[in-house]
């Protein structure tokens, strides 16, 4: 599982020219899914993510956590950062769960990070066409891989 995490001030998702889901302070998250994920890989990237230490503490350094400052979620489903790009120029999403595999993935996801963080997670549509706006603050980007946590 892959997954990109932004601390932003604001970000939504739109699906046909309307706003399905938006928020506040907090943090936005684009994810995929291998065919070989397992259980403990949601639950390990769900705890990661909603202790990571990323936002601003009173002397402005990042020693804060998304449930310290009681911020908002939004997870959005991006196959493509599955792709390799090792031949040619058309990348390949081999690697890329299948939908019969990704979307109880990401539906299980999405719980697990609700009782992780105590909060309702904001969601995209999975496999829809969409377009997210966001306002990353900092910024700050992170890529988290599960199969490179050790």
């Amino acid at each position: 599982m892959k997954t990109v995490v932004q601390r932003v001030s604001q970000a939504s998702v739109s699906v046909d020219g309307s706003v399905k889901s938006q928020i506040g302070k907090g943090i936005m998250m684009l994810v995929s899914f291998e065919e070989n994920d397992t259980l403990e890989d949601l639950s390990w990237l769900a705890a990661k993510v909603c202790k990571l230490r990323i936002f601003d503490d009173s002397q402005g350094v990042m020693n804060v956590s998304l449930q310290d400052i009681d911020g908002e979620i939004l997870i959005v489903s991006q196959f493509t950062l599955h792709a390799s790009t090792k031949k040619g120029n058309r990348p390949s999403y081999i690697k890329a769960a299948k939908p019969e595999t990704a979307i109880p993935f990401y539906e299980k996801f999405i719980e697990i990070v609700e009782t992780e963080s105590g909060k309702k997670a904001k969601t995209g549509i999975f496999g829809a066409d969409m377009k997210v706006a966001l306002v990353n603050d900092g910024p700050v980007t992170i890529v988290i891989d599960t199969k490179n946590r050790e």
